[in-house]
């Protein structure tokens, strides 16, 4: 649930604190005073793509944070502990910072993420319908993905496009085999050559490395032991070696430390200087016992990456490279392999569309039962909305196998009785269709696990008896219900400027905009008893408040 909302610099919004509350809260203001600027504040809070112009004027950047009580959110806690972003305080902070050059940064809990990141969270927490929510309704893939959502066949539907996807791709595969069947046989033959060649001579990168660490090894194996010796001379054999020298020096230093104890760290110092001479002239004699010179395998390295060399530029990579070459060869000769036996791939193709067909049939046989109760609740609304006679159906029509499944999903409204039902893009008008969304929405939001919902002047083109309906619904949507009992309440937004509406709201906020310094500013209140009754009455009244609206405002109010 949405608990406060930060805006600095945005727009024409100064600097504006709010804190939110469970239930039916409404939002009302002058045209033009700013109402929607709250609800694209908290748009770009939750990951919606920045514009420019945003920042206030004179301001270089816009500041927008969002604190969430995530409590009773288990979708939400789910993606921050995947995302590596788990926190124990059921507390969850998001932060948008808008730059005036058209930069822009995204946090969450403090933490910087994509705006990507952000919008899939701000999915899990809100649900905001505006105007132009309803001219989606119109399309037929929004009307697929409420029926789905309703019935809770989201996640089946998600099944069915992958396996119709697996079907689909094996189907591709089994024709492109029948229509290429002889370049496939060719190109099936030179691989074969190809990978026997490879998998006599290739060697992992590691083992490269190997090889031509001891090609350089024992290519200049008689430096390595004329060297060695020559060391081994200078160090410790020799008349006048490093170990004389530094023994004689070790003896001086001794005598000389009875005069005096503080030569004794420069003992010290030698004496372990001395140890670790001896440690190298006792590996090097070591080295020089086991070193020899091997012709025959310099010989048989020589001839190894001679051929690995002349493999790799018949092939243009690099030796090392030869592996992975052998590895996607392998591949594209099992594929090939599977397109020859035409009868194995028409096997899995089967299979596939076999298993297809037994998802699509159970998500048909959901919706069909989702349909019905979807029709009938929708239909019982559209009546409480002046729709009296009206009738809702979801049709489902068949069609071709698809990723969607195996009908069509279309809405068909009746707007009176005795009419024929047709499609909602068709019949119904912008007041209809208003009032149409809104019953769509109370019917299917408590479906819906999402705990925040706002609402962007979906009441438009309604009025009279209508908009208190409305507003009764609206406030229905922010309470949970069990019998006559609230359970718990979700939280419901509403930018209205109906004030049937505004009178049921369990909150009220006004927005207001003002000259200051010669800059426009908007602010938002919260609305006490007194100043809602001013408020409605302005609503009610248009340019002069008598007492007598005052009074109507009072009486809707406690109505």
């Amino acid at each position: 649930m949405l608990q406060s909302l930060s805006i600095r610099d945005f727009v024409i919004v100064n600097q504006l604190d709010l804190e939110f509350e469970a239930g039916f809260t409404v939002l009302t203001g002058e045209t033009g005073a700013g109402k929607s600027i709250l609800i694209d504040a908290l748009s770009l809070a939750l990951g919606a793509r920045g514009e420019g112009g945003v920042t206030r004027a004179g301001c270089d950047k816009a500041e927008i944070s969002a604190i969430f009580a995530i409590t009773n959110n288990l979708e939400a806690k789910q993606w921050l502990v995947d995302a590596e972003m788990e926190n124990d305080a059921n507390e969850l902070i998001l932060r948008r910072v808008m730059y005036a050059d058209g930069r822009s940064r995204a946090f969450i809990n403090g933490t910087t993420v994509n705006v990507t990141q952000l919008k899939e969270l701000g999915e899990l927490l809100v649900d905001i319908y505006s105007q132009n929510a309803h001219h989606s309704l119109l399309k037929l893939a929004t009307q697929r993905n409420v029926l789905d959502n309703f019935g809770g066949l989201s996640s089946f539907a998600m099944q069915v496009a992958v396996q119709y996807g697996t079907w689909y791709t094996l189907n591709q595969q089994r024709e492109e085999a029948e229509k290429n069947a002889s370049a496939y046989a060719d190109e099936l033959a030179d691989l074969r050559d190809k990978t026997r060649e490879l998998s006599q001579i290739v060697i992992s990168p590691s083992e490269w490395d190997e090889l031509q660490n001891e090609h350089l090894r024992l290519s200049n194996g008689a430096s390595l032991i004329t060297g060695g010796e020559e060391c081994r001379e200078l160090l410790s054999e020799g008349e006048l070696s490093a170990m004389r020298l530094l023994t004689q020096v070790q003896h001086k230093l001794q005598n000389l430390r009875e005069y005096d104890a503080a030569i004794a760290e420069a003992t010290e110092t030698l004496d372990s200087a001395i140890i670790q001479l001896e440690e190298t002239a006792r590996f090097l004699n070591r080295y020089l016992q086991r070193a020899e010179l091997d012709p025959e395998r310099l010989a048989a390295l020589d001839s190894k990456i001679q051929n690995l060399h002349n493999t790799s530029r018949k092939y243009r990579v690099k030796p090392e490279e030869l592996v992975d070459l052998l590895t996607k060869s392998q591949l594209r000769m099992a594929e090939l392999e599977l397109f020859a036996n035409d009868g194995e791939l028409a096997k899995q193709e089967a299979q596939a569309l076999a298993a297809y067909m037994e998802l699509a049939k159970k998500l048909s046989d959901g919706r069909q039962s989702a349909a019905v109760k979807l029709s009938t609740q929708i239909s019982a609304e559209m009546q409480r909305l002046s729709l009296s006679g009206g009738k809702f159906k979801v049709a489902l029509t068949e069609q071709a196998p698809s990723q969607y499944g195996l009908e069509q999903v279309e809405f068909l409204v009746a707007g009176h009785a005795g009419v024929t039902a047709r499609p909602l893009a068709k019949v119904a008008s912008g007041g209809e269709l208003s009032r149409i969304s809104l019953a769509i929405r109370v019917v299917t939001a408590q479906k819906e696990s999402i705990p925040t919902m706002i609402f962007d002047e979906v009441d438009v083109g309604i009025g009279g008896g209508v908009a208190e309906v409305v507003g009764q619904l609206l406030k229905q949507l922010g309470e949970q219900q069990q019998g006559d009992k609230i359970l718990s309440q979700r939280q419901v937004l509403v930018i209205t400027h109906l004030p049937q509406v505004a009178a049921l709201g369990s909150h009220h906020l006004r927005v207001s905009k003002s000259l200051v310094n010669e800059q426009t500013l908007s602010t938002i209140a919260v609305l006490d008893d007194e100043a809602r009754v001013q408020e409605i009455a302005r609503m009610l009244g248009g340019i002069e408040i008598t007492e007598t609206t005052r009074q109507h405002a009072k009486e809707m109010l406690e109505r």
